[in-house]
């Protein structure tokens, strides 16, 4: 028997159609991951556009800060510790330096450190005493900041990159101790020094 024409007509119009549906199924996601590209590339774009933006506005200030040399470090804490002494009028003060190291293993960087001693008046008055040295920094652009810990009525201070705390000396009656740490921006290597701590007692008077 001869099969009828029309029959096959409309089988290959089904195998036509089948084909077609099954061409459109595998050609569907490629709009879809062109369209998420463009989306990506979008974000990609504004993205950096926006970091752009906020490095012109902040500029250095998103940079590593510029080394210090030694001499630089100390400057940064002698010149507060001359300014403490003065404004708050402390007595009998005796003062020593070193550089001391922000790293493990005493390695680079290194930040200047003060450590000073002055006298105080009685305990019942060391609060009083405190507190007016706290409001004489504050005038002089000192920040007030979290008490020490471990020294009980102890006050902290920052200014300009330089912390100061103060606190009445445990060990020694009738005097108080001021330790300033600077910033940690010198990269010599003080490893190999055989040096320790530095009189700068005579530093401290302008």
């Amino acid at each position: 028997m001869v099969p009828h024409p029309t029959g096959n007509i409309a089988a290959i119009a089904d195998l036509g159609e089948e084909t077609m549906n099954r061409d459109s199924l595998r050609s569907r996601p490629y709009p879809l991951l062109i369209a998420a590209s463009l989306v990506m590339s979008l974000v990609l774009g504004a993205t950096f556009i926006t970091m752009h933006r906020i490095y012109d506005l902040r500029g250095p200030a998103v940079e590593a800060p510029v080394p210090l040399t030694d001499e630089q470090i100390q400057q940064q804490v002698l010149e507060p510790a001359r300014q403490i002494v003065g404004t708050a009028s402390l007595e009998a003060v005796t003062g020593t330096y070193i550089p001391m190291s922000c790293a493990p293993e005493d390695a680079p960087p290194y930040q200047g450190t003060a450590y000073l001693n002055f006298d105080l008046p009685t305990i019942t008055k060391t609060p009083a005493f405190f507190r007016a040295m706290t409001r004489a920094l504050t005038a002089r652009g000192w920040t007030p900041g979290l008490p020490p810990s471990h020294h009980p009525g102890g006050r902290t201070m920052a200014k300009d990159g330089v912390t100061a705390v103060y606190y009445r000396d445990p060990d020694t009656a009738g005097r108080g101790v001021l330790r300033l740490y600077g910033e940690c921006r010198s990269m010599t290597d003080h490893r190999r020094n055989t040096g320790g701590f530095v009189d700068i007692t005579g530093l401290l008077s302008r």
